[in-house]
């Protein structure tokens, strides 16, 4: 997770793994989950840390639902493709009306022969209540 200003410092964070030949859209399905975000609202990749409205590079949900916008979908975009140099970060804007920031950075490839991804390698920090501590009546 990050802050508005793209620090991460002290922030929530997981490492996990995921198929090589996986989309955008598993990478932050992955992602969320590891968070315990439900996948209930769009979201997209972007180059631009700080300022995600300025990036020249991004992939958003918006696009494979069929709006004609700046950047490409997620669901068609490969990970490999996307994050091709090791280092290299993107912020996962997730539910554009709360704007919760998550960095994914390509660490490294590990061996993962015979484990099932996703996987969650890493966990540090209490993640946040994707709602605020608020439900719905429905849920009592």
């Amino acid at each position: 997770m990050t802050d508005w200003n793209g620090a991460v410092r002290g922030k929530p964070y997981r490492k996990i793994a995921v198929q090589e030949n996986a989309s955008l859209y598993d990478l932050a399905k992955a992602a969320l989950s590891a968070f315990d975000f439900n996948m209930d609202h769009a979201f997209g990749f972007y180059n631009n840390l700080k300022n995600w409205v300025r990036s020249d590079e991004g992939y958003e949900l918006f696009a494979d639902m069929g709006e004609k916008i700046k950047y490409p979908g997620v669901k068609k975009e490969k990970v490999s493709e996307v994050f091709h140099t090791p280092k290299l970060k993107m912020l996962l804007l997730f539910d554009y009306g709360d704007e919760w920031r998550f960095i994914v950075q390509y660490l490294e490839d590990e061996d993962m022969k015979g484990m099932k991804l996703p996987i969650l390698l890493e966990s540090k920090g209490k993640a946040p209540d994707q709602y605020g501590g608020f439900f719905d009546e429905d849920d009592e």
